[in-house]
Parts: structure tokens; sequence; C-alpha cells
């Protein structure tokens, strides 16, 4: 790419990431409309951190720290959460933008290279997951970020350099590989080894040396900032997750990722691309893109809704390989260049409205109704910057069994157990609305009685998020979200049931996990509302 079109694309990339981060810092606050829970699990980590925890030593996540890094130092910097996360991605955009600029100049055409640094920014700078929903959320900005990585690292490995001799190729790929270890694991075990082969067989033998180095000093530095038990708490923590018969696939089934409806038309997509290339000779391509598929689909299968963001990468790949492809035909009488092109079109469009739901999700959210808000944490403080629908947020909605409890119904027979404990039954409900005013509702009613002054609880719950509003303290090696086992359970003061909780399934898991522990411990009750059971840990 000549000097002058690296100034066009350039010029184009700091104008999305205006555009885009400024539509959404300008809004002056964070406003999401779904996945409550989810951001509960998100402040609670970003606060711990902003307080000097540690993620997997001082307590449990399979998440890793950089996902919620940038936003913990902002926060503990003195800015508002809403505030914290969305600065965060803009920050992130611009650490990213180097990398993309010298992939663009060093390897793509003027067109291609734009179109790639626009996909890639627009990852780390959305305000929703992807998918076609289009209302606003923060669950799972971490797979955006491990995704904007693996593309970068994935370029640079199969996409050999026009120009330069490497060192850049390297540092940029040890960098977005330690990226992905430090933001969620299965990236990397999922893209490693390709992108490994990929250096190799493109002659990047530098980069391959410069990388390993890069990635060791990465790696360094964070080993004498945490320890080395910091590694083998984040491989515990993954382990516990992976076993875990409660979140080791949060969607689809494997096979349903591959072959449902939603999905055929990628994967043929893919399996076509493989095909294509190698009947163009673009035999390298081809091998390399026929081992990153397992990734693709496994990445996939392991993020919640289960989007294939990699169509966009499949496109960008394919229209790069063909650049050096003749008038090569196969024996179907199909020019090769042509079919590669068609092949990344249908890419494009079957990731099209997830793309375009990322894309101008900030404008979205520059244009909400903000007195249709109200703040998660109404006692927040700054961090009242923070807020969802108010609907969601106040008004308190749950699922009910209507069978065999009303007369002329009776129980349907397949129905999940009711959950018990110490002899009583929980009754069947769960809460669909209203997460935050619930736990608010039980947090004041603790404080009201006297039973909280920095305590800690566990909840008998897919969240234990009570201490963010109110005089409570997190549990010691606790887990913001519940994977499995009863961790922090030793530091817990309270148990904490819920009688209309958010996963009525888990807290059957949790309260049996409780009655059978090994080393038992005795749980007194102590209080009783409409809302929750309390018990006293002794």
């Amino acid at each position: 790419m000549t000097k002058s079109n690296t100034i066009v694309v350039t010029s184009f990339l700091f104008a999305v990431l205006a555009a885009m981060g400024g539509a959404a810092v300008l809004k002056g606050g964070l406003y999401i409309g779904r996945h409550e829970g989810d951001t509960m699990h998100l402040m609670q980590i970003v606060f711990r951190m902003a307080d000097g925890q540690v993620p997997h030593l001082d307590f449990m996540t399979p998440i890793g720290a950089l996902a919620f890094w940038p936003i913990a130092v902002l926060v503990k910097a003195g800015m508002g959460i809403g505030m914290a996360v969305l600065w965060s991605q803009v920050i992130m955009a611009v650490l990213f933008s180097p990398a993309i600029i010298w992939l663009a100049r060093t390897r793509l055409s003027p067109v291609l290279g734009a179109m790639f640094g626009l996909f890639v920014l627009v990852l780390l700078l959305a305000l929703v997951h992807g998918e076609s929903q289009r209302s606003i959320s923060m669950s799972m900005h971490y797979n955006r970020l491990a995704w904007a990585a693996a593309f970068i690292a994935i370029v640079t490995a199969l996409i050999p350099p026009k120009t330069g001799r490497g060192t850049v190729d390297g540092v940029i790929v040890g960098a977005m590989i330690c990226v992905m270890v430090m933001i969620k694991m299965t990236y990397f075990v999922s893209f490693a080894a390709p992108i490994l082969l990929a250096l190799f067989l493109t002659g990047q033998k530098r980069a391959i040396v410069v990388g390993l180095i890069t990635g060791l000093v990465i790696a360094g530095a964070i080993t004498l900032f945490t320890g080395l038990e910091f590694w083998f708490a984040y491989a515990q923590d993954l382990l516990t997750v992976a076993g875990s018969e409660v979140r080791s696939a949060p969607g689809e089934k494997l096979s349903a990722v591959m072959g449902a409806p939603a999905y055929i038309g990628g994967s043929l997509a893919v399996v076509a691309g493989v095909i294509f290339l190698r009947q163009a000779g673009v035999e390298t391509g081809g091998l390399v893109l026929l081992l990153l598929i397992p990734g693709f689909f496994y990445v996939t299968y392991q993020n919640f809704g289960n989007d294939p963001q990699w169509l966009l990468l499949l496109a960008v790949l394919l229209l790069a390989l063909r650049e050096d492809v003749g008038e090569i035909v196969n024996g179907w009488g199909w020019n090769m260049r042509d079919a590669l092109g068609a092949v990344a079109v249908a890419a494009l469009a079957l990731t099209a409205p997830s793309f375009f739901n990322l894309a101008y999700s900030p404008f979205r959210h520059m244009n909400v109704v903000e007195a249709d808000y109200a703040p998660i944490m109404s006692r927040g403080g700054i961090h009242r910057d923070l807020q969802g629908l108010d609907l969601r947020v106040n008004r308190v909605d749950a699922r009910v069994a209507l069978d065999g409890v009303v007369a002329g119904l009776e129980p349907y027979e397949n129905r999940d157990e009711q959950p018990t404990f110490m002899g009583e039954t929980i009754p069947n409900c769960t809460v669909e609305l209203g997460l935050p005013i619930i736990f608010e509702a039980m947090v004041r009613d603790l404080e009201d009685a006297g039973l909280a002054d920095g305590r800690s609880l566990f909840a008998a719950d897919l969240f234990s998020s009570h201490w963010l509003f109110g005089d409570l303290e997190p549990m010691e090696n606790g887990a913001p979200w519940y994977y499995g086992g009863l961790p922090g359970i030793e530091d817990a003061d309270y148990l904490l049931v819920p009688l209309c909780p958010v996963a009525q399934d888990l807290q059957a898991l949790i309260l049996t996990a409780f009655e059978e522990r090994e080393v038992p411990i005795e749980a007194t009750e102590i209080r009783r509302t409409e809302l929750y059971i309390l018990y006293e840990l002794g």
C-alpha cells in the first residue's frame, strides 16, 4: 500500500473510532436494555479489582483479568463504572489501532485494509455482543475484545507481509495471543496452533521467534506482579468450569452450532472456501483455514448467543488470499478468483444482521430516552451512571407454576423437582424482571434488622451480588457467577435462600451440595421474609 493510500485508510479508521467512540461517551453514562444479571457480574469483578483484588487468587472466575482490568483502572481513578466501561473500550480501540494500520499497510489492499480495520474497530467499540437483538448490553463484552485480538493475530500469520522483516509482526502476534490468554482461554486453545503453523508455512520464521519472546516477556511481567500461583489459580478456575454441569456450555449444542438452520450457511461457506482455495492452488491458505474451522465452531459454541463472528474474518481472508490467484478454472469450469469472491460475499451476507447491530449500537445508545431508565444501584453515588430500563430494574415479574396449585390443573409429572433444604420445600418460582430492586430490597431489610454491618453472605442462586447494594462485604474466594460447588462458603457469615431465585435448578444444586458437604457447616435460621430465608453459618 502506498503512503497516500495508508493515510487515506488511517484517516478512515480514525473517523470510525471517533464516530463510534464519541457517540458512546458523549451520552454521559451507560444505559443498558437487558442482561442486568450479567451487568452485576461485571460490576462485582470490576469493584473487587479496583479494590486491589486479583482474579483467580481472590475470587473465582474463568474470565481473564484483562477483560476487566481497563475498566477497574478507571474506576479506581474515580470514574463512575458506566463511563469507565465506555472509555475502556475507546482506550482499547486506540491501543489496537497501530496493529490494525500496520496490517493494512503491509498486507492488504486499501479497500480490504479499510474493511478489515472497520470490522475490528466495530468489535471493539460496539455496545452489544452481536446477534440481531437491538437492546444495548455489555454482556460478554470480553468476547468482542478476544475476537478482535484473534482477527489481528490470524491475519498477521496467514497473510504474509509485502514489506518488512517480521519483527513488528512477531510483536503483534505475541501480544495478541497474550490478549487472548488474558481474556478468555478458549480463544487461545482454539487458535494458537493454527496461527503458529500459518507463520511457519508462510515463511515468517523471524515473526515466530519474536512472537515467542514477546509472549514470554508479557507472561513474565504478569507473573512478576501476580506471582506464579496466579497461573495455577487461573488453570484451576478453568478446569472447574470445564467440568461443571452448570456452565460448561451456555447455549446450543456443538452439533447445532455447526449444522442448525441458523448456522449451516456459514458452515457450508467456510468449507467451500477451503475447497476453492485448494483448487486455486492456495494450499497454505486452504490448509490453515481448514485447521481454523474447529476453533471457529468451538469458540462460537462456548459463547452465549452462539454468534459466528468469524464470518467477518472468513470474508477478509478469502478476499486477501484471492489477490494472487490467476485465471484458474476448476473441473466444473468455475473461475476460482470469482468463486472465492462469491463465498466472501456470502459470508458477509450471512453475518450482516449481527455486524450492523454491532456497528450502529453506539448511535442507538446515544439516542435513548434517559427518562425511561433507572440506576442499577440507586445508592451507587458516582456509579449511578450505569442505568437499566426502568421496567427491568424496578418492575418485578416472576414465573410460577400453576399446575398442581390451581384447582383443575393436575401437576405436570416431568417438572424439575423443587429444591428442599433442612426439611423444607422451596416454592416453585423464578424471577424474570427486577433483579436490582429485589437485591436492594433484601439488603435494605438486612440493614434494618441490623444483620448487615459488613457481613458477607452466600446466596443460593446464580448470583451473590447483594453486597453491591448496601453494607455487606463480598466473600473471600467467592464467585461472582455460580459455576458449581460452594466457592467462598468458608468466609460467609450467612446463607441466603431466595424464595424466588434467578435459577431454581441451580438453587437445588447449591442446597444439596451444602447439605452433603464433607465438612458440615451448621446453619441456623435467623430471619424469614416473603423474599428470602436467612441462615447464620457457624
